[in-house]
Parts: structure tokens; C-alpha cells; sequence
């Protein structure tokens, strides 16, 4: 069932909505996050992951990567929170697991 709420969301994602979008310069601070990502099956659920977190308000830069299982984050911590983010991922089907951190 969750494959298939990604499926329609990255469907629509894909159904000429991918005009670029203005991301405004803020004085604001920016926090990195990175997590495993459990879920991945194929490369092109890194790249659907990539691109709908991209468009959460907020986040400044994603890289997912499918071989790592693996997905960093820039992100405003002033707009957008580190759980809501996670929440994000595990709405479109993947466990996000935070990376041990130095």
C-alpha cells in the first residue's frame, strides 16, 4: 500500500509539475542530516525520495543515493524539523535510520 502512495505521489511529481522552483537565499542557519534509508529497491526510489523531499519547504539540498541506502539532507532548522523530515520519508514507504554521528 505505501509503494503505491509513492508511486501516485512521484506520478504526479512527474505530470508537469517539474517546473524549477525558486528557492529563496536565507540569513538563516542550514543543518545537515543523514540517514540509512530501509525500502530502497531500485534506483529509481532514491531518485522519487530525491525529488519529493526536495520540494518539502525547507529543504535547501538532498542527495539520495541507491546503493548506499543512504540520503543527506540540508535543510532550514527555522522551517522544518529533523522528525518531520523522517516522518516525510516514512509517509512514502522507507524507514529513515539517523547515521551515527561523529
Amino acid at each position: 500500500m505505501q509503494r503505491r502512495r509513492f508511486v501516485q505521489m512521484m506520478t504526479l511529481a512527474s505530470a508537469g509539475t517539474l517546473a524549477a522552483v525558486e528557492v529563496a537565499a536565507h540569513a538563516g542557519e542550514t543543518a545537515t542530516v543523514s540517514y540509512k534509508v530501509k525500502g530502497f529497491t531500485c534506483v529509481t526510489c532514491a531518485v522519487g525520495l530525491e525529488t519529493m523531499l526536495g520540494r518539502q519547504k525547507g529543504v535547501k539540498w538532498v542527495k539520495a543515493t541507491y546503493p548506499d541506502a543512504l540520503v543527506i539532507i540540508k535543510y532550514d532548522p527555522s522551517t522544518v524539523t529533523e522528525p518531520a523530515l523522517r516522518g516525510f520519508i516514512s509517509d512514502l514507504g522507507f524507514t529513515a535510520v539517523p547515521e551515527h554521528r561523529g
